[in-house]
């Protein structure tokens, strides 16, 4: 019993004949993702580096967004979850993306108090 994948990707906004051009659409659209990033990786624009969003770089918050794309759409064209049952596709994706945005929460609390005990002199700067 074969089951037919669907050939579209982006919601049906971008349609192919076969499974070999979709791959090629993919990797295209993973391609463009990732020279984005290298491109920002390597020239590091000012107003990203200089402007600050919840106590992190923009810069590193644009790194966070598009590993995160990249990796739901790795997830969901290349491990098929685009066909199986809704209830299993938010257990597979919600769950890391929450556990995630939990994560950079912690981190970012927790680097804002070492740094505030160490601006305010409680313990000194000794490393």
């Amino acid at each position: 019993m074969a089951h037919e994948h669907k050939l579209e990707i982006f919601r049906g906004l971008v349609k192919f004949k076969s499974n070999t051009q979709k791959i090629w659409g993919v990797l295209a659209f993973l391609t463009l993702i990732t020279a984005v990033e290298v491109v920002l990786g390597i020239m590091k624009p000012d107003i990203l580096i200089d402007t600050l969003f919840m106590g992190m770089k923009v810069l590193n918050w644009i790194f966070i967004i598009l590993t995160l794309v990249k990796a739901y759409y790795i997830a969901w064209d290349f491990m098929h979850l685009r066909d199986e049952k809704a209830s299993l596709r938010r257990a597979i994706i919600w769950t890391p993306i929450f556990l995630v945005i939990y994560l950079v929460f912690i981190l970012l609390v927790e680097a804002d108090y070492i740094h505030n005990i160490y601006k305010d002199g409680f313990v000194s700067w000794n490393f």
